[in-house]
């Protein structure tokens, strides 16, 4: 554009709609310096608000013209040609600016030139921007999808069997990442912890909040620390790690062969259910304590240990389950639920768990899930 129109030097600003603003990365006499400038000063935002051509013969005499560039860098603008470019349904793509037309000032013809030039010039910038969009989006869609498999992998492959019980979970995130993990560790005298944490939200970041909750546990688990101090200590972290309004509801077990009794804690995390075989009955079992993440000094103490007869059952699930929705709007529930379980209960824990994953999936139909959904199941066999 400089050289079609002997002109001196040469800008195109691209428009940036997210902060109103007009920026160029390469220009002539700037090096490699990014400019941006407001859209609505200078006589480059004149043309982008009025989205006419400006052509001032004088810049020093035309008040909308800044000096101060020229004071900084010694140049010495005299007229000025500002084009805006515009797309095909009108919408802004930015401005083209040149300046000092070599003999005199620019004229009608050169006007006309330069709206045939900026026409070329909005339609390339949109295609530039437009297949940069495409990358970007490919980058993030790759981003995600690498994201998710390291967050499913991360899951237990398979869980460690534990003599008189049957352990049994999944997990389903409502977009690439989700907010919920479930864990369980085995310990060395014949019992297992039992982890499963819904953090506020999902997406990426409720997928790495609670991710580094499950890696403090089984680490903290390898230096043989007690589980109630774990929990203290994972809450006072999240306490500093969280951003405000962001928290972790949690449920710990502990679960002992030799003795065939539960016990456990939960941070904020329910309806948490046993269901006790020979009375063919669910007991919520209470929360103990808010959520992980909000006081600093959160007193945490384990449930006694609990007996659990054959053929009881442990149910811990995450409100995705409870809070799904079908097409009308209606919601999943505590009493679907039950009744998932209760017609499965005679079979293993691996079956109990995949009739209520059924059972979701057939209520919300077609629907997107709006939450993750996670589930873990415990059944007492011995």
């Amino acid at each position: 554009m400089r050289d079609v129109l002997a002109a001196d030097r040469a800008t195109v600003f691209e428009y940036d709609a997210s902060h109103d603003e007009l920026f160029a990365t390469v220009a002539h006499g700037t090096g490699d310096r990014e400019i941006r400038i407001p859209a609505h000063t200078g006589l480059a935002g004149a043309a982008a608000q009025t989205r006419r051509i400006v052509n001032v013969p004088d810049a020093h005499e035309d008040p909308r013209f800044n000096p101060a560039v020229d004071r900084a860098t010694g140049y010495r603008t005299r007229s000025v040609l500002a084009i805006p470019l515009l797309a095909d349904d009108g919408d802004l793509v930015g401005v083209a600016q040149v300046l000092n037309k070599d003999e005199g000032t620019f004229t009608a013809a050169d006007e006309q030139v330069a709206a045939a030039l900026a026409a070329q010039a909005a339609v390339a910038l949109r295609r530039q921007r437009l297949i940069a969009d495409r990358l970007m989006r490919e980058k993030l869609e790759r981003d995600l999808e690498l994201a998710s498999r390291i967050q499913q992998s991360s899951l237990p492959a398979t869980l460690p069997t534990l003599a008189g019980f049957q352990i049994a979970a999944w997990s389903v995130p409502a977009e690439s990442t989700g907010g919920d993990v479930y864990d369980v560790v085995a310990l060395p005298a014949d019992a297992v912890v039992l982890m499963m944490a819904d953090a506020t939200g999902h997406g990426v970041g409720p997928a790495l909040s609670v991710m580094q909750a499950r890696s403090m546990l089984r680490v903290a688990l390898r230096l043989d620390a007690e589980l109630d101090a774990i929990v203290e200590r994972m809450n006072r972290q999240l306490v500093d790690d969280l951003p405000s309004g962001r928290f972790i509801t949690a449920f710990f077990g502990h679960l002992d062969a030799r003795t065939g009794t539960l016990s456990g804690f939960s941070a904020g995390q329910g309806p948490l259910f046993v269901y006790v075989a020979a009375e063919d009955r669910f007991e919520e079992i209470e929360v103990d304590a808010p959520p992980l993440g909000i006081l600093p000094d959160l007193e945490v103490r384990f449930t006694p240990p609990r007996s659990l007869a054959a053929g009881d059952l442990l149910i811990v699930a995450s409100d995705g389950i409870f809070e799904a929705f079908d097409a009308s709007g209606a919601m999943f529930g505590v009493e679907r639920a039950h009744e998932a379980i209760r017609v499965a209960r005679t079979g293993d824990a691996e079956s109990i768990a995949a009739a209520l994953r059924e059972a979701v999936r057939c209520f919300g139909g077609e629907r997107p899930a709006d939450d993750d959904q996670t589930v873990v199941i415990v059944k007492r066999v011995g």
